[in-house]
Parts: structure tokens; C-alpha cells; sequence
């Protein structure tokens, strides 16, 4: 019998997408029936802070609005400030109080965040049907133009450094809070790796499992020395997350042990020479089932609106509010968020436990 407290019971209508703040204070819901002046449907929704302002990118099987066009919405003044139109769809759009960011499958277009919007520069990328980017304070991240490669730019200088992360094409990344680290995991599903962006030096391969899974999402967390890892698997995974500095004092002290203060599933086994990577790999602490939901069963394909409007809803979204707790948002009919906390037992050992959850749409 599950006797977790059930936080509310509503049912709404369809939710095509779902997206935190860069602060995780908020997450924005693009809908099929939109919002305020905007009765059809909405594919991507992302808030600038905590701020009025709001990107928007029409989406669902009506969309309202050009789905090569992206706008700006004043929710104060109920308006249109900024409009950006393209040749092709727009998949996703990165905010800050300077920079708007737009992913198109093959290219990823960076303007002034002005009226009017003043284009800054454009790259080229390998195919990005997921609109994946990062934008930090510092640094922009995204599909480099090979398979499987991250671009990283320097926004003051426009610098930009090819990190070769995976072999095969990118499924998701972040930026760490204090921009010094980068989290990847490929199609492949097993692996997440950890790069310094400093020197572009990888710093950790994190083990999410040994079977093939589709990750929906990663997060760090504020501190940002945990990293929070979702997928169809319908498990929440956590990892103690390697820090740069910790690692090059390490590396000039030869008697510290390179991997103390990090959970090793396998312990003594780990230590054996010749023995499979898999038993000397790095393993979660925690971890604890979310749910995906009936419309999206586990280990179907994964491919969320963004823009368009076929695919499935978004699953599995992740922001950390505090070192301590997750949020986990799904799109889709079972529109919802949970959260779980993480605790520490009297024997040191950590754990993840889901403490309540909530339908976010009401109505019918």
C-alpha cells in the first residue's frame, strides 16, 4: 500500500512542455489551449527569472502563433515586446537579462537582449532536434557540429573550445550554478560525464545504469556539488559531483586518495586490477522512482514537442530549490511535480525519498 501523502488530486488539460527558470524559483508550461491573448497552442515556454518576461513558441496540433517565430511576452503590459522570426523551427530559447538564445536544429542564433534585438553571432551544430543549450553568466553550451561534440563559448570574448564528449549524439547537458562544471550524457543512456570548463579537462564518468536508457534530464545543484539525472527507466538518480579545484589539489598530492569522499558501488572490487570498468565506475548514492505517467509508458521513445507538434510531452524535468531538494516536473494529461528530499541516516548513508507531488493544471 503507497501511504505518501498525495498533495492534490486535480486533473487538467494537455501540458506539451515544461521548463524551470535559471533560478528553479518557477517553471513555465507551454499548453494546448495557450495562455492569456494566446487561445491555441503553446510548445515552449521559458521565464526570464522571476521576472514579467516570458519566451514563447507556438506548438500541439493548433498552434497559435508561427512556429519559426519566437516572442517575447510582457506579462505586465499583456504584450508582445520582441518577435524573432526564422527559416526553420524553433526548438528552445535560453534567457538572461542580456542575452536571448535560440536553438534551431542546425544552428543556434545568440541576440542582445534589446528592442530592437541586435544579433550577436550564430554557430553552426550537427543535428539538434532536442534545441539542447546551456546558458550560464560566463559560458554557452551546446551540440558542437559533430555528433556526440559540445561547443563552449566564452560570452565576453566569443571564444569558442570543442569539447569531444561523447561518441554518440548528445541527449542532455548543464552548466553547473557557479559555471565551473558541464554535465553530458549521450543517446547511449549509461554514462554522464563531467568536464571542467576551465581547462575542458574531463573530470568524471557518473554510471547511471548498464542498460541502454533514454535520459530525460540533468541538474545541478546550487552548491552545485550534487547532480540530479532522470530517464525512462522512471528513476531519479543523485551523484556527489567532483569539483575542479578539489581534483588539481589532489593531483599535486600524491598520498590523497583520487577517489575519497565518492560512492563506489562496488567497493573493494573496484580496487581489483583487470576487472570490468563497470565495477571501478562511479554509481549514484541515491535514488528513487518518479513517475512518468500512463500516456508514456517506460521505455517508450522519447521525443518531446519543443516547437513541434508531433512527439511526446516532456518527462522527468528536474530543478534542485535548495542542496537538499529536487523537483521533478512532467508534461502531458498527468501534468504534475513532485519532490523529494534528501536525507542523511545515523549510519552516514544518504538516501532519496519522495515527499509529496501535485497536478499543477486544474480544471477540466
Amino acid at each position: 500500500m503507497d501511504t505518501r501523502q498525495v498533495i492534490d488530486d486535480s486533473a487538467g488539460p494537455v501540458s506539451l512542455s515544461a521548463a524551470f527558470n535559471s533560478d528553479t524559483s518557477c517553471f513555465s508550461v507551454g499548453l494546448d489551449t495557450g495562455f492569456c491573448d494566446f487561445n491555441a497552442g503553446i510548445g515552449v515556454a521559458e521565464m526570464l527569472g522571476q521576472s514579467n518576461y516570458l519566451a514563447i513558441v507556438g506548438g500541439g496540433k493548433q498552434p497559435k502563433l508561427p512556429q519559426n517565430k519566437m516572442v517575447i511576452w510582457d506579462d505586465v503590459k499583456q504584450k508582445a515586446v520582441i518577435t524573432l522570426e526564422f527559416r526553420t523551427s524553433v526548438l528552445r530559447v535560453r534567457l538572461s537579462k542580456s542575452r536571448i538564445v535560440v536553438a534551431l536544429l542546425n544552428s543556434v542564433h545568440v541576440f542582445a537582449f534589446s528592442t530592437p534585438p541586435q544579433k550577436i553571432s550564430v554557430f553552426e551544430t550537427s543535428d539538434n532536434p532536442l534545441g539542447l543549450v546551456c546558458l550560464g553568466n560566463k559560458l554557452l553550451a551546446f551540440p558542437g557540429r559533430s555528433p556526440g561534440q559540445v561547443q563552449l563559448v566564452e560570452l565576453e570574448t566569443g571564444n569558442v573550445t570543442i569539447i569531444p564528449a561523447h561518441s554518440s549524439a548528445l541527449r542532455a547537458m548543464v552548466l553547473s550554478p557557479d559555471g565551473q562544471v558541464l554535465a553530458t550524457a549521450s543517446e547511449t543512456g549509461t554514462l554522464v560525464r563531467v568536464y571542467s570548463t576551465r581547462n575542458c579537462a574531463k573530470i568524471a564518468e557518473l554510471r547511471r545504469g548498464v542498460d541502454h536508457a533514454t535520459i530525460y534530464s540533468l541538474a545541478i545543484s546550487p552548491s552545485s556539488t550534487l547532480l540530479a539525472v532522470t530517464s525512462d527507466k522512471s528513476t531519479l538518480h543523485v551523484f556527489d559531483l567532483p569539483q575542479p579545484q578539489t581534483l588539481a589539489r589532489r593531483s599535486q598530492s600524491p598520498s590523497s586518495p583520487s577517489e575519497e569522499g565518492i560512492n563506489q558501488k562496488w567497493g573493494f572490487l573496484g580496487k581489483i586490477p583487470l576487472l570490468p570498468r563497470v565495477f571501478s565506475d562511479i554509481y549514484s548514492f541515491a535514488n528513487a522512482h518518479f513517475e512518468i505517467g500512463d500516456e508514456f509508458p517506460t521505455g517508450a521513445p522519447y521525443i518531446p514537442p519543443l516547437g513541434s507538434s508531433v512527439g511526446q510531452p516532456s518527462k522527468g524535468v528536474l530543478g534542485w530549490t535548495n542542496d537538499q531538494t529536487i523537483l521533478v516536473v512532467g508534461a502531458g494529461r498527468d501534468g504534475r511535480w513532485e519532490k523529494f528530499v534528501i536525507h542523511e541516516g545515523e549510519d552516514g548513508k544518504r538516501f532519496c525519498i519522495r515527499s509529496g507531488w501535485k497536478r499543477y493544471l486544474g480544471g477540466g
